[in-house]
């Protein structure tokens, strides 16, 4: 590979964002063939030089992996000159082939996995495999009973097939206001108009939780992805920033496969 900068070449390994690994080198964290390195623009030879972070070796990771909390706004889809999508947000996009693992809708907040490993994104979206995704909405009037049961029936959405049985979860005001996943400026309260719900889906079709509230009558004012399969959005991620998965979090996404 030759000679990168040592900002590049940790972030390729998937240490963090360059501002993170900037911060890192500052930091004293990073050394350079057994000495600390204090320049990000120094250069690395990739097939001699020997990198550690916290005396850990450090190798440039063959594909990389990362949690993205998507504001809405945003496109998943190349970047165009036009239109802001999720790649403006990434350092990496410009030097690795990324993707989005699935999509959300423009309006749509919260989880996304970021990777540029093909063969794990083909295998993840595959049709054939039902991954859980859970959601976090609010909609504009209250649902029931009734509701949980037609959603857990498999609803009519239009389609050729009714869609696959969905869970619905009404929540309280308490229950809203003391989830991880309920911003703070969502405007819900116990007497308003809105209902708060979270929504378990085992598919990925076009606005499918749209589609299935509108089939009960309900419309989605407020979406956000909270968890699909066993990756859970890190509630300390704000919209808009990411961070490579934990090595137990890229361990269970395989064992679930």
């Amino acid at each position: 590979m030759g000679k990168i900068r040592l900002d590049k070449f940790l972030a390729d390994a998937g240490l963090g964002t360059r501002t993170q690994v900037k911060a890192m080198i500052r930091q004293g964290q990073i050394a350079v063939n057994g000495q600390p390195a204090s320049r990000p623009e120094m250069k690395v030879d990739t097939d001699a030089d020997r990198v550690t972070a916290g005396g850990e070796a450090v190798s440039r990771a063959e594909y990389v992996y990362y949690m993205f909390n998507k504001p809405a706004g945003c496109l998943c889809e190349a970047k165009n000159g036009h239109s802001r999508t999720v790649f403006d947000y990434f350092e990496e996009s410009g030097r690795r082939r990324l993707f989005t693992v699935g999509r959300l809708d423009k309006d749509t907040e919260g989880l996304l996995l970021v990777t540029d490993d093909g063969p794990l994104g083909h295998h993840l979206t595959s049709p054939r495999r039902h991954v859980s995704k859970t959601y976090y909405a609010e909609l504009d009037g209250p649902v029931g009973e009734e509701e949980v049961r037609l959603f857990a029936g498999g609803l009519d959405i239009g389609d050729a097939k009714p869609a696959l049985p969905a869970v619905l979860e009404p929540l309280d005001a308490a229950q809203a206001a003391g989830a991880r996943c309920c911003p703070a400026d969502t405007g819900f309260h116990e007497a308003g108009a809105r209902q708060a719900v979270l929504i378990t889906v085992q598919e990925g079709r076009y606005h499918e939780v749209k589609r299935l509230c509108q089939a009960v009558g309900r419309t989605v004012i407020y979406l956000k992805r909270v968890s699909e399969g066993s990756l859970q959005l890190d509630d300390s991620l704000p919209p808009g920033a990411y961070r490579p998965l934990t090595a137990q979090e890229l361990e269970d996404i395989y064992k679930d496969m």
